[in-house]
């Protein structure tokens, strides 16, 4: 297993770098990303509106920032999921793997006030 499939496939915390909505300048920021079945997403918590996520829209391609386990800069393209019951499927197996957090809100809440984002990279790593 490469560096990078055995850090998608342990790792959590990553950096993304997108391009402000407004600004088209750089941001970059440390978030969590959750890989299902096969899958890469990013989300957060219900409620306020994330600049990420908006910018995410607006420009929807990025970087994705590997730095734990191996480091690496991989090109993304963010998928913003809004049909309610992809959302549903896909916040149903993250939500299990989030402990304590997951309990600031019930599942109903997070499917709809929740940022989610499939990531696409550009160039698929391998992973497996």
């Amino acid at each position: 297993m490469s560096d990078v499939a055995e850090a998608l496939a342990s790792d959590r915390v990553i950096d993304i770098t997108t391009t402000g909505r407004k600004s088209g300048e750089a941001r970059r920021i440390e978030i969590w990303f959750h890989r299902l079945d096969g899958r890469f997403y990013i989300t957060g918590t219900p409620g306020r509106p994330r600049s990420w996520y908006a910018n995410l829209v607006a420009h929807p391609a990025f970087t994705f920032h590997l730095k734990q386990t191996a480091q690496a800069d991989l090109a993304a393209t963010a998928r913003p999921i809004t049909e309610p019951a992809e959302r549903e499927r896909v916040l149903g197996g993250i939500l299990p793997t989030l402990g304590e957090l997951s309990a600031q809100a019930d599942t109903s809440v997070w499917v709809e006030e929740s940022p989610l984002v499939e990531v696409v990279f550009d160039a698929r790593p391998a992973v497996n």
